[in-house]
């Protein structure tokens, strides 16, 4: 073959192989760009997602009240002044705010129209103007001006900005009689919206504006409670045994498979075996976070398990060798020498359960923790509910104004299991060991 025909078999050569680069380096830009792509998208999604539970959840932190002057006097509380605590709860709170509306608005006259004028105020008013009285005795017999909680449906109006001159351009449950009375009240200064303190210190309500948190909260602390007093300790004793002391044999590899299997069980398999268990095997009580958290301590020992088990491998043989070597029993090995050194893994696989556990609905559902809790519970014992199943509650609820309450409601358990997930970013980070 000539040294031209070599040059030009060489050049073709030459140009397949460009050819080929080519087409690799572009399938590497185009893989490149689909993984941006999709991580674009994820983020879109998420913050579409988080834009949309912030912009219904953020109104639900604000309260509407009504100003009102109040006539205290004994005779229309129908009580004694000298009348004990347990005495004034039976006053006529209602009909002092209801006598107040009508001085308010005196030439409402028919019947009809004054229950639609009543319904303006919240019926959680009298228990507002009941605390007050008992804080301070001396509004008995007095003419005050105070700031009263509103309905629902005003308060949605009003703090949507929406034109009360207008009530046909309102999308709400009031009539346009109802409007009217709330524009008069707004256009005197009547009307003011305030930090809603009551999303944090009150129970569940059938009435959206009374409606908190407080109680699932408590709830959710007991139950979390439970399951790290439960699952931590045996967890944690079931891994170093099955890292540091278990022979290895068929046994011992069916419970790891067994271990592994577990920890991708539906959740609410774990509720029917709470319910058939705990509740209608050894009676405990139904809707208590006793119940719920062995319930999720048992969802959360698989992972808490395979954490520690990755936590104990990840210490290096030469510290058990070195400790060996200086005479030390293998039990001093472990507890002076392996565990602290894997303890922050360990807590951060713990904290991770446990904010798994803290989402979780399902399982409480089996177990009765759906119930409607007013009253806040005070022990493991007590009727309960969670924040999961308290913003499950809420969704199903027709009234809109639970709408930003459940909201709300996510916005809190986000924050919580955000908080949770740092704090066990920054244990990972302050404590771990790279060998």
């Amino acid at each position: 073959m000539s040294s031209l025909d070599q040059k030009a078999s060489s050049s073709a050569t030459t140009e397949r192989v460009k050819a080929s680069l080519r087409k690799r380096y572009a399938a590497e830009k185009r893989f490149k760009l689909y993984g941006i792509v999709a991580i674009s998208a994820s983020i879109a999604f998420l913050f579409l997602l988080m834009g949309s539970i912030i912009s219904k959840g953020l109104p639900a932190f604000s309260q509407t009240y009504v100003n009102l002057n109040v006539s205290l006097s004994a005779e229309q509380l129908d009580i004694d002044p000298t009348a004990t605590d347990s005495e004034l709860r039976r006053a006529n709170f209602s009909g002092v705010i209801k006598q107040a509306m009508r001085d308010r608005f005196p030439d409402v006259s028919k019947r009809r129209d004054k229950k639609a004028l009543y319904s303006l105020i919240s019926t959680g008013a009298e228990y507002d103007l009941y605390d007050r009285i008992v804080a301070d005795r001396s509004l008995i017999g007095q003419n005050v001006n105070l700031w009263l909680i509103a309905d629902d449906e005003l308060s949605a109006i009003v703090k949507s900005k929406s034109d009360l001159s207008a009530p046909d351009s309102i999308v709400t449950r009031l009539t346009d009689q109802q409007v009217g009375w709330a524009k008069n009240l707004q256009d005197a200064g009547d009307v003011d919206v305030r930090f809603n303190r009551t999303f944090f210190v009150n129970g569940d309500s059938r009435e959206p504006e009374l409606a908190g948190i407080k109680a699932a909260l408590m709830g959710s602390a007991f139950t979390l409670l439970i399951t790290f007093t439960l699952s931590f300790p045996i967890a944690v004793a079931s891994a170093i045994y099955l890292e540091e002391f278990a022979p290895q044999n068929r046994w011992t590899d069916i419970v790891e498979v067994n271990i592994n299997n577990l920890a991708a069980v539906p959740s609410i398999v774990f509720g029917l075996l709470g319910l058939a268990v705990f509740i209608n095997f050894f009676h405990l009580p139904r809707s208590a976070p006793i119940v719920g958290g062995i319930v999720l301590s048992l969802m959360t020992l698989p992972t808490i398990i395979i954490s520690s088990r990755a936590a104990l491998k990840a210490v290096p043989p030469s510290i058990r060798e070195a400790a060996r070597g200086l005479g030390a029993s293998p039990l001093q090995v472990v507890t002076h020498h392996v565990l602290p050194l894997a303890m922050p893994g360990i807590l951060t696989g713990t904290i991770i359960g446990l904010a798994q556990a803290l989402g979780e609905t399902a399982p409480l559902l089996m177990i009765g923790m759906v119930a409607f809790i007013v009253d806040i519970p005070t022990s493991v014992t007590d009727a309960a509910t969670v924040l999961p199943v308290q913003v499950f509650l809420w969704a199903d609820s027709p009234e809109r104004a639970f709408l930003e309450k459940t909201s709300a409601a996510i916005m809190v358990l986000l924050v919580f299991l955000i908080l949770m997930n740092a704090i066990a970013v920054m244990l990972r980070k302050r404590f771990e060991r790279r060998w």
